[in-house]
């Protein structure tokens, strides 16, 4: 309640709610298949919107429209972006266009499992519902609450990040700063996205209190512990939590089916998230004094590496899959799936000798391929099982050191880190590509 006198102010929504119900006029007796093609249209756009909304890719998202539209008896046309999606329905000698938008992005695997179970329920009862009663089940999905809290959530990127520590080859205080300042940093993000605050302030405010709480953790165990100034090497570790592995890899996915514009636009949101947490690292580092360094190297016997690598691996996956919303279960298989792939990532760089690039593409087409196999017998989706397992491999890391540098004029170094990030970036997308046209007959051929 407001006092006498003073005005209330309201935010202006910059994208007015659409009342999916008002486009409704048949009543609940006309099942969705004799429906006039306006409001047939209107339910294709809406799964496809939803579909966007939860970070699925372009192909994904024209695959349900597609669905929908065959069982309505309708021919859809989509051109799909990051926010947006321009259709045209086709039924006889008619045709609807609409152009939908979304306010913004993000990603939400249990809402996507929802959709895919809902599209493929949808034959089997596109001769029974009305377009009403699909709206609402529409409604339901829609509105659900989220399956964590945002401590939760901060609890998940602390797991997330305190593991990352160590297969990047930080000690236990690094780890435990780490897991500090990834905790408070995502609870802070976490919290700012329920007040609607927008991306660039998101990502820069979060990141500058995980780097603020890893900087006083870290003084602390040298005050404490008497620790050495090493152990600053953690600090970027911290602010992990913000690396986007769902449309860095997604748009990777889009460009090799040569959906450009959805590909373009989310490799294009993935790099400004990380220009911004970089260059937001760079400026606290440069007010604390913290200069990139190499972790000590850890004096541990190759068969207990691999056995704790398996364990950091899990837990990483596990968390990054919680902070997607993933229900339990489903963070459990993919956790399980990276711990494969990354522990096998990992040892083909230090055993083998394989280049990073190489190394990452072998995991990321592991890892395809078992969440192929699992999606069989479990039904999970296969990108909400993926994307978590690799985004670990996602080098975070190398992108700070290169944006450091970078921001110091010392470009050969920056460039030889970056270069090195790209190598493993495009090779990510490239395995599970590989992955997928070895898996899904449907997804390697262009009709």
């Amino acid at each position: 309640m407001t006092k006498k006198g003073e005005k209330k102010h309201h935010i202006r929504r910059q994208h007015m709610t659409i009342r999916w119900h008002d486009i409704v006029q048949s009543d609940n007796a006309t099942p969705v298949t004799q429906a006039p093609l306006k409001e047939k249209t209107s339910l294709v756009g809406r799964v496809g919107m939803m579909m966007l909304s939860v970070g699925t890719g372009a192909w994904r998202v024209r695959n349900a429209m597609n669905i929908i539209s065959r069982c309505l008896g309708i021919t859809c046309s989509a051109d799909i972006g990051l926010v947006s999606i321009s259709y045209t329905c086709f039924e006889e000698n008619h045709t609807y266009t609409q152009t939908l938008s979304l306010p913004t992005t993000g990603v939400n695997t249990h809402k996507l499992m929802q959709m895919e179970l809902f599209i493929k329920d949808f034959p089997e009862k596109a001769n029974i519902l009305s377009v009403e009663q699909f709206h609402a089940v529409l409604d339901h999905i829609q509105n659900g609450q989220e399956n964590y809290k945002p401590w939760n959530l901060g609890l998940a990127a602390a797991i997330a990040c305190g593991a990352f520590t160590f297969l990047l080859g930080g000690g236990l205080f690094e780890m435990i700063c780490a897991f500090l300042g990834a905790g408070v940093g995502n609870f802070v993000r976490k919290e700012m996205l329920k007040r609607k605050l927008s991306l660039l302030a998101n990502v820069s405010i979060s990141v500058s209190c995980a780097c603020i709480v890893y900087v006083i953790a870290i003084v602390f165990a040298q005050m404490i512990f008497h620790i050495s100034t090493v152990h600053q090497a953690g600090y970027i570790c911290a602010m992990l939590f913000v690396i986007p592995g769902f449309p860095l890899i997604t748009g990777g996915i889009d460009m090799a089916k040569l959906d450009m514009r959805s590909g373009l636009e989310r490799v294009a949101y993935a790099l400004l998230i990380i220009l911004t947490a970089t260059l937001t690292g760079w400026v606290m580092a440069s007010i604390c004094n913290f200069h990139p360094a190499d972790f000590q190297e850890l004096k541990i016997d190759t068969e207990l590496m691999i056995l704790l690598r398996l364990i950091a691996s899990f837990f990483g996956v596990y968390g990054f899959s919680l902070m997607f919303n993933s229900p339990r279960k489903m963070a459990i298989t993919a956790g399980l799936i990276g711990m494969i792939a990354n522990t096998l990532r990992l040892e083909l760089v230090d055993l083998a000798g394989f280049p990073v690039g190489v190394a990452a593409f072998i995991g990321a087409f592991v890892s395809g391929v078992i969440a192929s196999l699992v999606k069989k017998k479990i039904g999970f989706p296969r990108i909400s099982l993926t994307v978590p397992s690799i985004v670990i491999m996602v080098p975070g890391l190398y992108m700070y050191r290169g944006i450091y540098y970078m921001g110091l004029n010392d470009i050969d170094s920056g460039a030889i880190w970056l270069t090195r990030a790209i190598l493993i970036v495009v090779s990510l997308p490239l395995g599970l590509v590989a992955a997928r046209f070895c898996t899904d007959r449907n997804f390697r051929h262009c009709t």
